[in-house]
């Protein structure tokens, strides 16, 4: 079989953030403009060791953001080949990490309570290992992604 030919069923997540980088300044410009605001009124009435907080509060504003868009930097990508299943992650700054499985032996498992309507953890697991997926995919997003990996792996030759 030529290697070059193979076929791979291939996902990747990433998490979803609804706020750009010019929606990020202009929320930091906001910020400053209230924060510059206060502090300078406080500091009329004679109270100016509040200009310093509202400085701090810009600061943790800006380090909530700074965790945020790294967190979003976040991604997993799934490939399904003939024999077997590779989970590949990357996060910000840090070693990719990738984990093997034997396709044959892996299945997926969805954590739901249909009572409560509730979905939980989605996961492969191969004998004693266990790899979630997805977790920071909403709830519907983590049901259709299970059947779409059952469907995948389903397929006897993709």
């Amino acid at each position: 079989m030529d290697p070059g030919k193979t076929k791979v069923w291939k996902a990747t997540l990433t998490p979803h953030r609804s706020l750009t980088r010019q929606g990020f300044l202009v929320v930091m410009v906001l910020v400053i403009l209230v924060n510059l605001v206060v502090g300078g009124l406080f500091t009329v009435v004679g109270a100016w060791p509040v200009a310093w907080f509202a400085g701090l509060d810009v600061l943790l504003v800006w380090w909530a953001f700074r965790v945020n868009f790294a967190d979003a930097r976040r991604m997993e990508c799934i490939s399904i080949t003939e024999h077997e299943v590779i989970v590949e992650r990357f996060r910000d700054k840090k070693q990719p990490e990738q984990q093997c499985l034997v396709r044959r032996w892996v299945r997926v498992e969805l954590e739901e309570d249909v009572e409560r309507d509730l979905i939980g953890h989605l996961s492969l697991v191969s004998g004693q290992t266990r790899i979630f997926l997805g977790s920071f995919l909403a709830p519907d997003e983590r049901k259709s992604l299970a059947s779409a990996l059952r469907a995948a792996l389903a397929i006897p030759r993709i």
